[in-house]
């Protein structure tokens, strides 16, 4: 195996633990700590808020430090501090330590989209399906939380839901740093071609078509960041309330939303593709209508129904990530590309974090029929927003055959 394979490895298992410690306390306080520790569900939510929190408000700095610095080294940090940080989680006994483990665990998960995205498309020319590989470890990560976290509850208890991984992520962690000081070709930020001003990887765009664009991109990452916030997070006690008559215990509810998870997190390759051959307008506009129909088929389905129209909504929801990817990695210069990813998941995570407390609310005062109608509202204004993108096939996609 070529070391550019090991390393895109390293980075495809740095975006599944990255996905993973986000959402083990979520399957934690659904299937077992909200009965052990005698706190609801909705109440034990905004303990995870502040670890959200940190993880949009880290990116900044990590994205910035990562173009000045290494993004090489900030990956290693990034495996070893997720790994110590979850542990520490593990040990908590009351939910203000758990909220400040949480945190810590948020400030190291920042790293890994504004770093491991910008190494992802590095020197590529295309980029879609590199980006739905990656995207696919971290959705398995998503899928693998809920079935990791409720195998271990039932066989070992929730603490080892933590440990396990945290000890996992920082052996990956050594031994991605052994592997890099064994690279002579640390990759950092190409310099700018003296001659335009502009790198060979990044087309002249007018500015108003560039503004435009990354309008769309973070006002869609805005409102996707409330959507996969929502669905990721609170799928395993939807199961638990919808699936009482196939899913009887912690594991049986972790291998279904593992099986959701699972299947929906392909859905990345196959939009991967799209978006590389064809127009991006068309394909979000699509993506976005077919969220909206399913979330809205959701409001009252309950068994076998409702694990399949989560199948199909979740195919959706998982489809939309790379493509404002795709769109920012055409759209920025290398040199500042981490910076670029880092400002589009401070804008994503922040919502996320703010998604928790509107979950809870919603949650406990209507119930998760309520919840999916406004993600069906959600859904349909990142529909309308799409048709403020340029014509793809003129501008968008133009930018694959200046690169080729």
């Amino acid at each position: 195996m070529q070391r550019s394979q090991v390393k895109f490895l390293y980075l495809n298992l740095g975006h599944f633990l990255d996905h993973l410690f986000m959402l083990i306390f979520a399957s934690v306080a659904a299937f077992r700590l909200s009965s052990e520790w005698g706190i609801s569900y909705a109440a034990l939510i905004p303990y995870a808020t502040p670890g959200f929190v940190a993880f949009g408000i880290g990116a900044i700095l990590a994205g910035w430090i990562a173009d000045k610095w290494s993004r090489e080294g900030m990956i290693a940090i990034f495996f070893i501090g997720i790994g110590a940080s979850s542990i520490l989680v593990g040990m908590a006994t009351n939910p203000f330590q758990i909220a400040a483990s949480l945190t810590l665990v948020g400030l190291f998960a920042a790293i890994y989209h504004p770093v491991g995205l910008a190494m992802v498309v590095d020197g590529r020319n295309r980029t879609g399906i590199p980006l739905a590989i990656n995207g696919i470890f971290g959705n398995l990560g998503v899928a693998s939380a809920a079935l990791l976290t409720g195998f271990l509850i039932d066989s070992v208890g929730w603490r080892s839901a933590f440990y396990a991984p945290g000890v996992i992520s920082i052996l990956i962690g050594i031994s991605y740093i052994i592997f890099i000081k064994g690279d002579k070709h640390i990759a950092t930020a190409r310099p700018v071609s003296t001659d335009t001003g502009q790198n060979a990887d990044t087309p002249l765009i007018p500015g108003n078509t560039l503004f435009r664009v990354f309008g769309v991109i973070f006002l869609t990452t805005a409102i996707g960041g409330l959507i996969f916030q929502s669905t990721t997070f609170a799928l395993p006690r939807i199961f638990e309330e919808r699936l009482v008559d196939i899913a009887g215990s912690a594991t049986l509810l972790g291998w279904y939303t593992f099986l959701v998870f699972s299947v929906a997190a392909f859905a990345q390759l196959a939009i991967g593709y799209l978006v590389d051959h064809h127009s991006i307008r068309i394909v979000f506009a699509a993506v976005a209508l077919f969220q909206a129909i399913f979330f809205f088929l959701m409001t009252q389905l309950n068994g076998i129904a409702a694990l399949l129209v989560a199948i199909a909504f979740m195919l959706v929801v998982f489809g939309q990530i790379p493509i404002n990817d795709v769109l920012v990695g055409r759209m920025a210069r290398s040199e500042w590309r981490s910076r670029a990813y880092a400002i589009r998941y401070v804008v994503s995570f922040s919502v996320m974090a703010s998604a928790l407390p509107l979950i809870g609310w919603v949650h406990g005062n209507w119930g998760f029929s309520k919840l999916f109608e406004i993600l069906a509202i959600a859904a349909m204004t990142i529909f309308a927003a799409t048709f403020l993108l340029p014509n793809s096939d003129k501008i968008l996609q133009s930018q694959i055959s200046t690169t080729a």
